[in-house]
Parts: structure tokens; sequence; C-alpha cells
């Protein structure tokens, strides 16, 4: 480091350099996090559409059935 503090030239020290390695340790960390967060709402996106999608289905099968019923008994 070239920076100049007071007067005094800047140095690195072992707990300063400890706190930069648990700094950058704790940005990947939450990198990963971010990306695992990502997948894990792009999973619950599709499990939403599947179950909308089972939804539509078993109504649209409930109303077929009524719909047959009516039409057996009304000729």
């Amino acid at each position: 480091m070239s920076e100049e503090r007071f007067g005094f030239e800047a140095f690195d020290c072992a707990p300063g350099m400890r706190i930069a390695a648990h700094e950058r340790i704790a940005a990947l960390q939450f990198a990963q996090l971010d990306t695992r967060l990502e997948k894990i709402e792009a999973m619950m996106e599709r499990l939403d559409k599947r179950l909308w999608l089972t939804v539509y289905g078993v109504v649209g099968v409930i109303l077929a059935q009524a719909f047959q019923s009516i039409l057996t008994v009304a000729p």
C-alpha cells in the first residue's frame, strides 16, 4: 500500500489482514447464498406453474363430468 496517513507510511499488519480475509470470505459466502436463493426461487416458480396446471386440470375434469351428466339427463 502506498497510502500515507498522518505522515506515516501505511503497512499491513496481521490483524488487519485477518479482518480483510474474513471480509472477503463473507462476501463470497453472501454471493453463494444469493446464487442458491435465485435457484430456489426459480424452482418455486416452476412448482407454482405445475400446481396451477394441476388445479386447472382438476377443475376441467370436474366441469367435464358435470357437463356430461347434464347431457345424459336432458336429451
